[in-house]
Formats: C-alpha cells, sequence, structure tokens
C-alpha cells in the first residue's frame, strides 16, 4: 500500500517544535499499516525537519540557542540579504539538518524511540504555513 498526502502546518514562530502529533492526527491510513516507512519531505528552503527530545522543552531552546550562534545573522560575508537578516541563516540552517526524514511504521504507528518526537525547525522570524508532503509504503 502507498498512500501519499499534502499537509499544510499552521504557521510557527521561530524554533524547534514538535509535530508528530500533527502528522498522525491527519494520516488515519497511518494505522492500516502493520509494517512501512514513512516519508516526511518539507518543501521549503529555510524551514528542516529532524528527529530529537520530545519531553524537555529545554532542549528545543537550546537547539534554537545553539543553531543562532552556529550560523549567526547579519554575517559580513552574506551576499543574499535582500529576504532580511534571518533569510541567509535560515537556508544554511535547513541545509544542515536536511528537508526529509524517513521513520519506520510498525502496528499502525511511527516506530520511534521512547523519547524522539519529529520537530519542525522553522529557521525564519515569520516562515509562515509550511508545508509537508507525506508518503506511507508498506503493508
Amino acid at each position: 500500500m502507498f498512500y501519499q498526502k499534502e499537509i499544510s502546518l499552521r504557521p510557527y514562530p521561530r524554533g524547534f517544535h514538535i509535530i508528530t502529533r500533527e502528522i498522525e492526527n491527519t494520516f488515519p491510513e497511518l494505522k492500516r499499516i502493520k509494517m512501512g516507512l514513512c516519508n516526511v519531505f518539507i518543501k521549503h528552503t529555510s524551514a528542516s525537519l529532524t528527529i530529537n527530545e520530545n519531553v524537555s522543552p529545554d532542549v528545543r531552546v537550546d537547539m534554537e540557542s545553539h543553531f543562532n550562534k552556529m550560523v549567526a545573522e547579519n554575517s559580513p560575508y552574506f551576499t543574499h540579504t535582500y529576504e532580511g537578516p534571518d533569510d541567509m541563516p535560515a537556508h544554511i540552517k535547513a541545509s544542515i539538518l536536511g528537508q526529509s526524514l524517513t521513520v519506520p511504521v510498525t502496528n499502525g504507528k511511527f516506530n520511534l524511540g521512547t523519547w524522539q518526537g519529529i520537530y519542525l525547525c522553522e529557521h525564519r522570524d515569520y516562515g509562515g504555513a509550511r508545508q509537508l508532503v507525506v508518503t506511507i509504503s508498506g503493508e
């Protein structure tokens, strides 16, 4: 079986946000999969996806702090600056973290670790609604 949907996420503020349940809730077909894979792809160049800690909000705050220090705004060598000081750093952060994830599906659920969740990594101050393409294959 193959299923694919495009999901529109509401606008999130800049930072790291757990979206695991949003994906699961918009994909009831997931419950039909005994064993398979789910690919989640974000259709943007200034936001990304990753999997990390799903309990402590401190982890998400620390991730944002680290990436902001690692890829600082207003770096004098950036030439792509016409969309604001957060734009070029957002592109770099998105490339570092990536645009897609593959998650195993077992018995109708994402087979993530106990403390794992899927993050939307919003790298812009005002990124707007984000589009995901979710593809599930399995039996």
